[in-house]
């Protein structure tokens, strides 16, 4: 079993440490107390003894004091306990300060995500109408995306465009009228509110061998139409 020589507190690490191996030293506590980090910079600890700097740096990083705060922004205490409590606003210079301490910036700080759009009105559909079929595609620019699901009507003795052999899957839903599903020499039949469930091994296309329009909700992933 090891014995240690020493045991130092690191806030809420502790430093073991023996007389016969490098320590510890004053240098480098100063330094993590006194260095500034920005977020999603990195700091390489090469050839600095025990590599203590590193987790020290972390972790004061990660415990950003009010007291901190003002050390690094060059601003009192009170003001800016006041700006957290909403009872003062900063300038911009005096907010590009703040932000500056904290590792960011104004562009960063105001900068919104654009929310993504999740309920798609049949306004936004778009289109396509061809003599033995009409495509809807009911997400717009759904090719950005992991899969594109399509609104098949399929016109009575009609057929789908064949879709060539590709790296992915589909599902399809017949949501009216029954379809054939001609998939290399195999062909399948499937009625009104059946599935069906394939890999793009062989380019395969849809049949309508009824006798009146067929619905289809097909879905390709990646996007295939």
């Amino acid at each position: 079993m090891v014995q240690w020589d020493s045991v130092e507190q690191l806030e809420q690490y502790q430093l073991h440490q023996r007389n016969d191996l490098p320590k510890l030293g004053t240098d480098s506590k100063l330094l993590a107390q006194f260095a500034t980090l920005h977020r999603r910079e990195k700091v390489l600890d090469l050839g600095c003894g025990v590599g203590v700097l590193g987790v020290l740096l972390a972790q004061r990083q990660k415990e950003l004091t009010l007291e901190d705060l003002a050390s690094r922004s060059e601003l009192t205490k009170g003001f800016l306990s006041q700006v957290e409590r909403n009872l003062t606003a900063p300038s911009i210079a005096t907010l590009e300060d703040i932000l500056e301490a904290l590792g960011t910036n104004l562009s960063e700080f105001f900068h919104e995500e654009p929310e993504k759009q999740v309920v798609f009105s049949t306004q936004e559909f778009f289109v396509d109408e061809q003599p033995d079929y009409c495509i809807e595609w009911v997400i717009p620019n759904a090719q950005k995306n992991k899969m594109e699901p399509i609104l098949l009507t399929l016109h009575p003795g009609k057929k789908s465009q064949e879709m060539p052999a590709f790296d992915g899957e589909e599902f399809g839903y017949v949501q009216k009228g029954s379809v054939t599903l001609v998939c290399g020499s195999k062909k399948y039949k499937i009625k009104a509110r059946e599935t069906f469930y394939l890999d793009g091994t062989e380019s395969h296309y849809l049949y309508n061998h009824g006798k009146s329009d067929a619905k289809i909700l097909w879905i390709t992933t990646p996007p295939m139409f």
